[in-house]
């Protein structure tokens, strides 16, 4: 895997030693998160965090930036179900200071390779708020296809949102050449900046 030397980031499973850290990226993003993500801020929540990532329903990742470890987003892949369905939900957030950099993007992208490689699952959904607009161009940019809205689909700090529903399927995300299509995107995207 040449190409994901290239990366920025890598992705890692959550950790104990990490609730100090994680709590305080969350509680300082708190305004850049409402209202679409409601991450968890107590030690409490954290714990019960690392305790739905032991059931065979929840993987979680960490997006780490290489040249210092730090954490710059969270991937959840929730509700996964195997069987005639064999796909999950995907949720993740960024931090403030890491956003509008790529980060995500390229995090996304090998938690997808993940997904559709080791665990093995056939489709990813992504339920994005209409007016979390930087989400969406986070779908479009990894070639996610919006596939509908579900009116009042989750309930999201205590109110029943509308959802846009975005997708991918492993063929498809196979044929684009996974994290190295969205690798290549980006340079193209950068030097297309810099001319």
């Amino acid at each position: 895997m040449e190409w994901a030397r290239k990366m920025r980031v890598y992705v890692r499973e959550p950790r104990a030693a990490d609730a100090e850290a994680f709590i305080e990226k969350n509680r300082e993003s708190l305004s850049l998160h409402r209202p679409w993500v409601y991450p968890m801020t107590t030690l409490d929540g954290y714990r019960t965090f690392l305790d739905r990532l032991g059931e065979d329903r929840y993987e979680g990742y960490f997006v780490c930036r290489k040249r210092d470890d730090e954490i710059v987003g969270a991937v959840n892949l929730s509700e996964i179900i195997r069987g005639a369905m064999n796909g999950a939900f995907v949720g993740y957030w960024g931090y403030q200071g890491y956003t509008g950099r790529g980060y995500l993007t390229e995090g996304l992208a090998l938690v997808f390779d993940q997904a559709f490689g080791s665990l093995g699952l056939h489709r990813l959904e992504i339920n994005i708020q209409p007016t979390n607009t930087d989400s969406i161009a986070l779908a479009r940019r990894l070639g996610l296809r919006k596939e509908g809205v579900s009116p009042k689909y989750l309930n999201i700090g205590g109110e029943w949102r509308d959802h846009e529903r975005w997708a991918v399927l492993a063929d498809e995300w196979a044929e684009k050449g996974g994290s190295l299509w969205v690798q290549s995107r980006k340079y193209i995207e950068r030097s297309k900046q810099e001319i």
